[in-house]
């Protein structure tokens, strides 16, 4: 069953993600590299709000993820940010996940990309934006529309009986048509426009002319029209008889002065009035404070001013006042813009307000700035993260020197007893002489003093060769691509006397034709385990064979010959520094070669292993990395 979800899952053409508890990237199917433009790797243990539209937006993140654990699941549509930079519009939806235990281990994440769906929403909204703007817009009789330069685009029956006017005959004019010669020549039409535009609506009592050339007294109102861009779009004019409405008015008007007495003084909080449509009818001293607009700059437009432009897009401003009908409040966090176009994160709640006949009037909006307290919140959070990585760091770092302090007891050990071997030698013939010289004996002198320098010749060795190995962990390791070919060749070069002495035959077999690392250290290591192969043989014509291929993602060597073999016993041994598991009169060395061996390849992490039967040769195996790390480790 496993493969076939795996299957599933690489071939499925929606984006999965599984995410950790706390929104890092654990899982990425080949979809999301597709939508995301962001391989699986460079996903892995990102935070979610990497595709976010703002890359810094983890607050916006964090809150949809808290939403899915307290909900069950979270489904939400906005913009995203593929990794080149483009935006995207997809369906997010995201799914707590638990364990056997019902412990909470994580989330998972499908992407869904809807830009050509969302594409013909927009479009379709635009077509329907003027009708239904003018239908919820107005109630009453004569209800028609004017265009922003104040033509008449729609008539209706209503109208036709209030004015007289067919709409063949009144479509296309300008609605100043109505108006008396006094008000055309005092430019009240174009005022009348002027004013709804800078206050949302113009309202007054006054005669207007039917087509027949008669008068009558009628109660006018024009509203502005807004899309949820903000832009004037066209005008609703409304014509009704005065009388009930009038008293109504009045009392609203009276309701509406309590309210804004007592919510002016309030400064910490931004508390406003919307109409049933949701256009801004009261603005208070906090409002001022945290949005930056001044009254006269704000009074009549749609509140959707304050929402970002995918909140827009999305339909959140009317899906807000739907919810808050429906259920008599909405109340959520999330990001609103200021006049100046800065996002502050503000905790909003939207309250649908009733007359005494149960009849919606509009809506109570409260808004909070929180974003000083969430700036704390993700400094903590950030802290804590740093702290986390330091302990991670640390911990590492520690272990390492664990290791090294392992190693250096191991080799001040080993060294101090190689090392006090040449010296006593020395010190016994000296010893020996001084006797000698004494007793006035001169025989076997000569002896002693070749014999001694003997020794102090091994000790020089020693000390050449620990400074051999320990320069291959202190000095920094060059990336090179090197030719796997011209690699063997050098190694080669170098041995060849022993090559030829030994009368060893030598066979290449490659598959691989670079690959990257320190070619001084790689041609040491080659050549190393060549002159072992050629050094621990008994045959009259060694024979030794040298492949080369790729592995599991590796470069993968072996060098095999017809030696001696190392038994088994042994086999854990044999990269211990001064580690001889034969004599030095019929192997002479000084048991460092394979200890530089395995530094090296530890360096280009890797790994070293020998296969072997005491009599029947030798295979050394080891590896290096197929891809060229960023940089390779400096060991202590």
């Amino acid at each position: 069953m496993q493969p076939n979800c795996h299957l599933l899952l690489q071939n499925i053409k929606e984006a999965i993600i599984m995410l950790d508890k706390d929104g890092y990237i654990q899982y990425s199917n080949p979809a999301t590299t597709t939508i995301t433009g962001y391989t699986a790797n460079e996903l892995l243990n990102n935070h979610l709000s990497l595709i976010y539209s703002n890359k810094e937006d983890s607050l916006r993140a964090d809150y949809e993820l808290r939403q899915a654990f307290k909900n069950g699941k979270f489904l939400v549509e906005g913009w995203k940010l593929s990794k080149n930079g483009d935006k995207f519009w997809c369906e997010i939806s995201l799914t707590p996940l638990y364990n056997e235990q019902e412990e909470h281990v994580g989330y998972s994440c499908i992407l869904h990309d809807t830009n050509d769906r969302k594409k013909h929403e927009i479009e379709l909204r635009q077509s329907e934006e003027r009708y239904r703007l003018m239908v919820e817009g107005v109630r009453d009789y004569a209800i028609f529309m004017l265009n922003p330069t104040g033509h008449i685009i729609t008539w209706n029956e209503g109208a036709r009986r209030t004015k007289g006017y067919s709409s063949y005959e009144i479509i296309g004019k300008h609605f100043s048509t109505f108006y008396t010669a006094e008000d055309l020549e005092d430019g009240k039409p174009e005022r009348e426009l002027k004013i709804a535009i800078a206050t949302g609506k113009y309202e007054e009592e006054g005669w207007r002319v039917k087509k027949n050339g008669s008068v009558f007294w009628a109660n006018v109102v024009i509203t502005s029209l807004f899309n949820e861009q903000n832009q004037l779009i066209g005008f609703s004019k409304v014509t009704r008889d005065l009388t009930d409405r009038k008293e109504n008015e009045e009392s609203l008007r009276q309701s509406e002065e309590r309210y804004r007495s007592l919510v002016e003084q309030v400064t910490d909080y931004g508390i406003f009035m919307l109409d049933e449509k949701g256009r801004i009818i009261s603005w208070n001293e906090g409002a001022r404070r945290m949005k930056g607009y001044n009254p006269d700059e704000i009074l009549g437009k749609y509140f959707s001013i304050f929402y970002p432009e995918e909140d827009i897009m999305n339909g959140k401003p009317s899906h807000e006042l739907r919810v808050a009908r429906e259920v008599g409040k909405y109340e959520e966090e999330g990001w609103r813009l200021r006049k100046d176009g800065t996002m502050f994160w503000a905790s909003v709640v939207i309250t649908a307000v009733y007359n005494h006949t149960n009849t919606l009037i509009g809506y109570s909006k409260v808004t909070r700035d929180l974003t000083e307290r969430k700036a704390s919140e993700r400094a903590l959070r950030d802290s804590y993260e740093r702290y986390r990585q330091l302990s991670e760091e640390l911990k590492a770092t520690n272990d390492e020197l664990m290791l090294a302090n392992q190693e250096m007891e191991q080799f001040t050990s080993i060294v101090s007893h190689d090392l006090q071997e040449p010296v006593r030698t020395i010190k016994s013939f000296l010893q020996l002489i001084d006797m000698k010289l004494n007793q006035g004996q001169y025989e076997d002198l000569k002896t002693y003093i070749s014999k001694s320098i003997n020794a102090s010749n091994r000790m020089k060795e020693l000390i050449q060769n620990l400074l051999s190995y320990t320069q291959v962990s202190k000095k920094e390791i060059a990336e090179d691509e090197i030719r796997v070919e011209e690699l063997f060749n050098i190694a080669l070069q170098n041995v060849k006397t022993t090559v030829e002495t030994t009368n060893a035959e030598i066979i290449i077999e490659s598959d691989v034709d670079t690959i990257h690392g320190d070619s001084i250290q790689l041609v040491q290591l080659i050549q190393n385990l060549l002159s072992n192969a050629l050094k621990f043989t008994d045959v009259d014509s060694p024979r030794i064979m040298i492949k080369c291929n790729k592995e599991d993602g590796q470069v993968k060597f072996a060098i095999t010959d017809n030696g001696i073999g190392i038994a088994e016993e042994d086999l854990g041994k044999i990269f211990e520094i001064f580690r001889r598991l034969n004599t030095k009169k019929e192997y002479p060395g000084t048991g460092i070669g394979l200890a530089i061996c395995k530094k090296i390849v530890d360096r280009h992490r890797g790994r070293i292993w020998p296969v072997s039967e005491k009599g029947k040769g030798t295979t050394f195996y080891f590896t290096i990395n197929e891809e060229k790390v960023e940089k390779l480790p400096l060991l202590q």
